[in-house]
């Protein structure tokens, strides 16, 4: 099992609080080991008793019969009828229809709820709402390269070739043998990526569906419109495509967490524009293995693992525009707020000047960084401009703030 002390911090701040915790993320992340040993470890280890920990999964079909809001609230209040605090963890509540007033009412009888999900609305403002503002999101990804490395024995350079060729996917990530990875891989994409998506929003014509979730695979880091891919495809044949079709197709990615959309925000006129966003997949393997490991192109692969990486560790993050120069991310947080290009090298003057150019002309004292895969001892850059390779960025949760 591999240790996930970020998101077990989380879960353990808020152990206890008046707020229900929901823990979203892309299907097979890892969520319910998260909650179901790591976290169950814990509590263990505090001394809370075991008959006082309910877990229940509604995705197993012994379950089924507790997708009922109320079969589930019964079959629960018949398990929590002693003293002391009692700890509900739920898997997959979107399973059951208006589970709302049902975790308010557990969280009412004084029960520590925890539910899981494996799509954004959970949280929609409806949801906020029906919750009475008594919950919070910890949202959880596919494994980041620190916890991929500390489950491999490779050296970290081979680790990170893995890492960018098979994803971060928990079980793919500790199956050692290359084909079964692969396997393991394609059925997630084939079910639980596309599949799914397909059923639970009826899609009636799955071609044109997955020609748009193909664009998406073969353009992660390039700017794209509902427009661009439907001209794009009806070039390609799929005539009865429209761009209002391809907007909900881009909705309902982002909704499972298989994409996310990044926004483009005008550096020098303050404001975000409305068309031209970029979407990044949630893991670099469902977008290998969907292209059978063809466009491996290293400069974009490097930049959604960056992006990744930026979102976990809690940052808002936009693409730049500064006036014809395009800056790949700006990731805003809590204390500090950086500029950053995302390089495969720098060597070479024309390389240089090309990623250095987007940062010029900006009168504002974001730190402006260049990650790349260059080795070199070369931190500091022209006219205070910094690199640093993309592995010790990634292994090193303070490396943006001590850099």
């Amino acid at each position: 099992m591999i240790a996930r002390p970020v998101y077990l911090e989380k879960l353990i701040r808020y152990k206890d609080k008046d707020l229900i915790k929901v823990i979203t993320g892309i299907r097979r992340c890892g969520k319910s080991v998260l909650l179901f040993d790591i976290y169950t470890r814990y509590l263990l280890d505090l001394g809370i008793p075991e008959d006082h920990i309910l877990k229940i999964n509604l995705e197993n079909k012994e379950n089924s019969p507790l997708r009922d809001a109320d079969a589930l609230y019964q079959f629960i209040l018949n398990r929590i009828s002693g003293s002391g605090k009692y700890y509900v963890m739920i898997d997959e509540i979107q399973y059951v229809t208006g589970f709302e007033d049902l975790v308010n009412s557990l969280k009412n009888k004084g029960c520590d709820v925890y539910i899981t999900g494996s799509n954004s609305r959970l949280l929609s403002g409806d949801i906020s709402t029906a919750l009475r503002g008594r919950s919070i999101e910890i949202k959880v990804y596919t494994l980041s390269f620190a916890e991929y490395a500390s489950a491999s024995a490779d050296d970290h350079r081979k680790a990170f070739n893995d890492y960018l060729l098979y994803g971060g996917f928990p079980y793919a990530a500790t199956e050692l043998d290359t084909r079964s990875k692969i396997d393991y891989l394609k059925m997630l994409e084939s079910t639980v990526a596309t599949k799914d998506i397909i059923d639970r929003h009826r899609i009636r014509n799955a071609n044109l569906f997955y020609a748009v979730y193909d664009f998406l695979c073969s353009n992660i880091g390039s700017t794209v419109s509902a427009k661009k891919i439907t001209d794009t495809l009806r070039s390609n044949g799929y005539s009865s495509l429209s761009p209002d079709t391809v907007d909900s197709y881009l909705q309902y990615l982002c909704e499972a967490f298989l994409f996310y959309k990044v926004y483009r925000y005008d550096i020098r006129g303050r404001e975000y524009l409305k068309t031209q966003n970029k979407y990044y997949i949630s893991d670099l393997g469902l977008r290998n293995v969907r292209l059978n490991y063809r466009q491996l192109e290293i400069t974009h692969s490097l930049e959604n693992v960056i992006y990744l990486e930026l979102i976990r560790r809690g940052y808002r993050v936009d693409i730049g525009k500064n006036k014809e120069k395009e800056i790949d991310f700006i990731a805003s947080g809590i204390k500090d707020s950086y500029y950053i290009q995302a390089a495969y090298t720098l060597a070479g003057e024309d390389k240089k000047k090309q990623e250095l150019d987007s940062f010029r002309n900006i009168a504002d004292g974001y730190k402006k960084i260049v990650i790349t895969m260059d080795e070199d001892p070369f931190i500091i850059l022209e006219n205070g401009f910094k690199k640093i390779n993309v592995i010790d960025f990634l292994l090193n949760a303070d490396s943006l703030e001590t850099i």
